[in-house]
């Protein structure tokens, strides 16, 4: 069984791959088992890795994203690496995804350079960049519904959801009047996102009407630096924050905070909640801790 973490996170049974992105980078894979958490790999590269995401159809590769501007290829079946590195952009890389759709292998990745791009990991150049972005692009994020469609959240304080096929952004959305340095789709409605921001809230967005947020969650102290929608539960999402706190939300409740769990003792920016086991998460914080658990409001049925 694998599961990711990093600055960003990304899930998969039982492994969890960690990039470190202080200095020169290391990229830790940690295995869980019976026995408890084993080292299985480790992987340095000479920048700090910011963000890290996992074969949709090889359970061994990976792709981290570098201070250096470049993407690097990781295998974990094999000792020394990276297998490639492609080096387009010239500010840091700071979110890489792979996409989740079936009959397609694409990665997109956004940089401080303002730019996305599209990336087909079996070529060595990208296929496209997307421009529009006015300030650093903190996170992109396929969508698990629509083929080519991805979404970008940015230091320019908007959300922009972009068509591979299509010149050009499809939708910008003046999501918060803060860097937004989080989104993610909903995994049961292909029109919803959540935004987390440094102004402290996670707004959701439905891409058919976006003149008002369809819900606002508040109590977050410090900026949110990772929002995760739950792949089993429709209403539920995680986020974690610069106030060394993990918040679990279920937005169609009239008291939507379900649980707050402090276990850093540092900022805490990366999470993830895993695909195959239902409740169980992964986060990670500046404290360079890894906690892997099920918070109790997961641990029933919501």
């Amino acid at each position: 069984r694998r599961l990711g973490a990093s600055r960003g996170a990304a899930a998969r049974p039982g492994r969890a791959a960690l990039p470190r992105g202080s200095g020169c980078g290391t990229l830790v894979v940690l295995e869980q088992n019976e026995a408890g958490i084993v080292l299985l790999r480790s992987f340095d590269w000479n920048d700090g890795l910011f963000d890290v995401t996992w074969s949709e159809n090889n359970e061994h590769v990976l792709i981290t994203s570098s201070g250096d501007g470049s993407l690097q290829i990781w295998d974990t079946a094999k000792t020394t690496g990276p297998l490639q590195v492609y080096k387009e952009h010239t500010q840091e890389a700071y979110s890489v995804d792979w996409s989740q759709t079936r009959g397609e292998q694409l990665v997109v990745s956004g940089s401080w350079d303002q730019t996305a791009k599209l990336w087909d990991p079996a070529v060595g150049k990208s296929l496209c960049t997307f421009k529009g972005h006015e300030g650093v692009i903190y996170s992109t994020i396929w969508s698990p519904h629509i083929p080519g469609c991805f979404a970008s959240a940015s230091g320019d304080q908007t959300l922009r959801v972009w068509d591979v096929k299509a010149p050009g952004v499809k939708l910008v959305i003046p999501a918060h009047h803060a860097e937004i340095l989080s989104c993610d789709w909903c995994k049961y409605d292909e029109n919803l996102l959540v935004t987390g921001a440094v102004d402290c809230s996670l707004k959701g967005w439905d891409l058919r009407n976006v003149r008002q947020p369809v819900f606002v969650l508040l109590g977050h102290t410090y900026a949110v630096r990772r929002v995760k929608f739950s792949p089993f539960h429709a209403t539920l999402l995680a986020s974690c924050s610069y106030d060394f706190t993990v918040r679990f939300w279920d937005f169609s409740k009239p008291n939507p905070l379900l649980e707050t769990v402090e276990h850093h003792t540092e900022f805490t920016c990366g999470l993830d909640l895993s695909l195959h086991n239902c409740g169980q998460v992964v986060d990670c914080a500046w404290d360079e801790l890894v906690k892997i658990y099920t918070p109790s409001c997961l641990a029933v049925a919501v």
